[in-house]
């Protein structure tokens, strides 16, 4: 057992291992399909095949390497409880007991060597301090991403514009105007927000929408992803006394890997004081 792997390093293995490969599967397979099809090379029913293949054989990838995977992170990464979490935030793994979960191939011996692994989650993760972040953090609305966004609703009212006058499509040409009208200004709300949407620190966390609150009086913090694709958003979640709260980050000035790194640091920072007192 080696133990010098940091999370960071067995999450960005894994996704060349397991992630990278099964996109590449899939667009592959699909593409090739789609390649052969054109160029009469297979029947018409041959493209649900092909498309099925691609599922398929994307799947069987990650039932095996995921298995692979797992034996040799948990083995050589000290924290497990930080990893496991972090992997199904950035959907490696599944969590216990998914159906999908039940979909991994596994040997005997990986099944006998899994469960010996169990025993590290029954000791609590290290703290490792990063001295590289400041005492407190603050989350601001990202100016940047929003001013481009803002750019591209522009341009889609200026399509609206068009399709008004130069053409009958009095319908998709008004849709597109509301809609980028309406997209840009918000863009340009949330570019010139000023206001600290986020603060973190040792002692707590405070959002836009909640009340300060001390770390011992919140419990399951954590950045979520909801939805797939180009419709997934990602929210900070936690309950706290008063009730809980669940909020959407994609517009502020960071994602999901580094807010949840953030939270796991502070909370550490706070249980080191309160021991060292």
């Amino acid at each position: 057992m080696n133990e010098s792997v940091t999370v960071d390093e067995a999450i960005s293995r894994g996704h060349r291992m397991v992630n990278y490969p099964v996109f590449i599967i899939m667009i592959g397979t699909i593409g090739l399909t789609i390649y052969l099809g054109t160029q009469k090379l297979i029947p018409s029913w041959g493209f649900p095949i092909g498309f099925f293949l691609a599922f398929g054989l994307a799947w069987l990838w990650w039932s095996v390497m995921i298995t692979k995977w797992r034996l040799w992170a948990f083995d050589n990464v000290r924290n497990v409880h930080e990893l496991k979490k972090r992997a199904i935030q950035e959907k490696l793994i599944w969590a216990d007991n998914s159906i999908f979960e039940k979909t991994e191939i596994r040997t005997r011996t990986d099944n006998e060597k899994l469960i010996s692994l169990r025993n590290k989650f029954k000791q609590d993760d290290l703290f490792q301090d990063d001295l590289t972040i400041q005492n407190e953090t603050i989350i601001y609305y990202s100016k940047g991403g929003n001013f481009v966004e803002m750019i591209f609703m522009f341009l889609l009212v200026g399509v609206g514009i068009y399709l008004l006058a130069k053409t009958d499509s009095y319908i998709l040409g008004s849709v597109l105007t509301l809609l980028g009208a309406y997209r840009s200004f918000k863009e340009y709300k949330e570019a010139t927000n000023t206001e600290p949407q986020i603060i973190l620190n040792e002692k707590g966390i405070k959002t836009i929408n909640t009340d300060f609150y001390s770390w011992n009086e919140i419990e399951n913090e954590e950045v979520i992803s909801q939805g797939s694709g180009k419709l997934t958003h990602y929210y900070l979640t936690y309950d706290h006394p008063e009730g809980a709260e669940h909020l959407q980050i994609d517009d502020y000035e960071t994602n999901q890997r580094d807010l949840n790194k953030l939270i796991i640091l502070y909370r550490g920072r706070s249980k080191k004081k309160t021991t060292n007192r």
